[in-house]
């Protein structure tokens, strides 16, 4: 049993159990992973697919038993890797970042600025998507770290680390009626079109629900990806949209103006994501601290351990 054999066991899960995909993700040939995989199974004494002719379908019970003890030996295998990193360049390596556009936009750029200041000799990466693409990023081995607000799947094999809250505002062109009411109900919004910011394209809009538990039907004109992109429509006089308060910037946005919503929506928390277990390096932990301020390297560490940010003390987080 060897250690390539495991990852390209997780490749063709990740492919979606195509062996052709595995193998180009791999850079081997499909022979190659089909013998790989054969040799395994022949070790273990069971199959890990189940199979129709020469189409893998899906993994055995067995397999995904397998599946899950692969992905904990290759995820201390890297922890080795980093251990020596550590040992022999403590001060280089690589390491990759997956953000939300929120947080790669607004909330990175100060702390990336002195993460690169402190730490010359690594090699940052920044990957960009969606709450549950990052989390898939690391989950996959393809980014180290995610940052973002919660998905809308589970990854039992990532530990998420509350950080900061996400106050709502409504955003809205200056001069526009709304900014005569003093609190403006989900009524009162609902009156006008709404250029609805998504955290995905597929789903519905994350404030729908709110507006329908109370009776209402929001006008949503259009929606986008990018709060940035939602400013300029706002700003162009197309509607108005609902944002993180974080994305607003008095000094910038000159045409707009943003209207407090916190009586309205709830906060959004945003979290660093991990795999279990993984090695924390200082420069890591350097990262982790500048996000989720409060918390010391020992209790991160046990969240990382031992499996969650449950294990970390409960407190008040810092609000934007």
């Amino acid at each position: 049993m060897t250690l390539r054999q495991l990852r390209l066991l997780l490749e063709i899960v990740r492919q979606g159990n195509h062996i052709s995909a595995a193998a180009e993700a791999s850079h081997v040939s499909q022979p190659a992973v089909s013998k790989q995989i054969r040799l395994l199974e022949a070790e273990l004494g069971f199959a890990l697919f189940t199979r129709k002719r020469n189409q893998v379908l899906g993994l055995t019970d067995l397999g995904r038993e397998v599946l899950e003890v692969a992905r904990r030996m290759l995820a201390d295998a890297d922890n080795l890797r980093h251990i020596r990193e550590d040992f022999v360049a403590r001060d280089s390596g690589n390491f990759t970042i997956a953000a939300t556009h929120t947080q790669a936009r607004y909330l990175l750029p100060r702390i990336i600025e002195r993460f690169v200041t402190r730490h010359p000799k690594i090699q940052l990466g920044l990957l960009q998507g969606n709450p549950t693409q990052i989390c898939e990023l690391v989950d996959a081995g393809e980014a180290d770290m995610a940052i973002g607000t919660e998905g809308t799947r589970a990854f039992p094999n990532l530990v998420m680390l509350p950080c900061f809250e996400l106050s709502q505002i409504v955003v809205v062109k200056a001069g526009h009626p709304l900014l005569k009411v003093k609190k403006p109900t989900l009524s009162e919004i609902a009156k006008y079109p709404i250029i609805a910011h998504r955290s995905n394209t597929a789903g519905p809009w994350r404030f729908s629900g709110i507006f329908e538990r109370g009776g209402l039907t929001p006008k949503v004109i259009s929606s986008a990806v990018d709060a940035d992109v939602c400013k300029i429509y706002v700003e162009l006089g197309l509607g108005i949209t609902i944002l993180s308060a974080v994305v607003f910037d008095r000094s910038r946005d000159t045409k707009l103006r943003a209207i407090d919503a916190s009586h309205l929506f709830e906060p959004m928390t945003t979290f660093v994501s991990l795999r279990r277990n993984t090695y924390l390096r200082s420069y890591v932990l350097d990262i982790i601290q500048a996000l989720a301020t409060g918390f010391t390297p020992d209790e991160i560490g046990r969240a990382v351990k031992e499996g969650g940010a449950e294990t970390l003390t409960r407190r008040t987080l810092p609000r934007f």
